[in-house]
């Protein structure tokens, strides 16, 4: 279901695609998303959202949590089986265990119901800022250069190797895939091998924003980035940050 349109030679919008059961909160998350220009496609439940998911053709994802026939969490779940797409998740509670959670199952970012339209917005264009730095395939297929024929673009600490520029992360020579945000805080550290970067540094230029961010975010990703490019590589400074090894 489309509620804007893209005028004559200008980009087609960005298009979004909303699951939620309740359908009063639907309909003004919808409309409201309509207002900024957003091209909104809805569903009611998990299974149906993920069937339209898989139709193909959406720039962001909003799952509620609490979803008929297959819930929020499980839906992110099967979505990042094969999709690095921005998800964005929705509680109306903002129980810690929803929001652990949903970041657990690869959601990059969350919001607590009923939200600000304009909170919303700007959430959803973080996320669009953080896809477009990665092109698609990135840090999921090819090798970074290694050894003596490693070029200046490529960052080396130990057996990880970051291509700055190809955006392609390997450890041991086998490449990594990494989400859009994955890869943003992974480029983050390496541009900083061990300095120890605070939450709130990490949420402003990892995540757009600072004063209302939450840090379980940050933690949660980088919990998930340890399990992809190694447990150890990433250190934790208690009390202060996490910081990337050097070597």
């Amino acid at each position: 279901m489309s509620v804007s349109s893209a005028g004559h030679g200008a980009p087609p919008p960005v298009a979004v695609l909303l699951v939620e059961d309740d359908e009063v909160i639907r309909r003004s998350v919808e409309l409201a998303l309509g207002r900024y220009g957003y091209r909104v496609t809805v569903a009611g439940d998990g299974l149906t959202g993920l069937e339209m998911f898989r139709e193909g053709g959406h720039d962001v994802l909003l799952l509620d949590v609490m979803l008929p026939a297959l819930d929020g969490i499980g839906l992110c779940r099967r979505i990042r089986e094969s999709s690095t797409a921005p998800i964005l998740m929705m509680s109306a509670r903002g129980d810690a265990l929803d929001v652990v959670s949903g970041l657990e199952a690869g959601a990059d970012d969350y919001v607590v119901k009923p939200v600000d339209t304009a909170v919303l917005v700007a959430r959803i264009r973080s996320l669009l800022r953080r896809a477009t730095l990665v092109p698609a395939g990135a840090g999921a297929t090819g090798a970074a250069a290694s050894g003596a024929a490693e070029d200046a673009r490529t960052l080396a600490f130990g057996d990880l190797r970051v291509d700055t520029e190809g955006l392609v992360v390997s450890v041991a020579g086998t490449p990594v895939a990494l989400a859009p945000t994955e890869l943003r805080l992974l480029l983050e550290f390496a541009a900083n091998p061990g300095v120890v970067l605070d939450r709130q540094t990490l949420l402003r230029n990892v995540w757009d924003y600072g004063w209302d961010g939450d840090s379980r975010v940050v933690d949660l990703c980088v919990q998930r980035l340890r399990r992809k490019i190694g447990p150890d590589r990433i250190e934790t400074v208690r009390g202060f940050g996490y910081k990337l090894r050097r070597s």
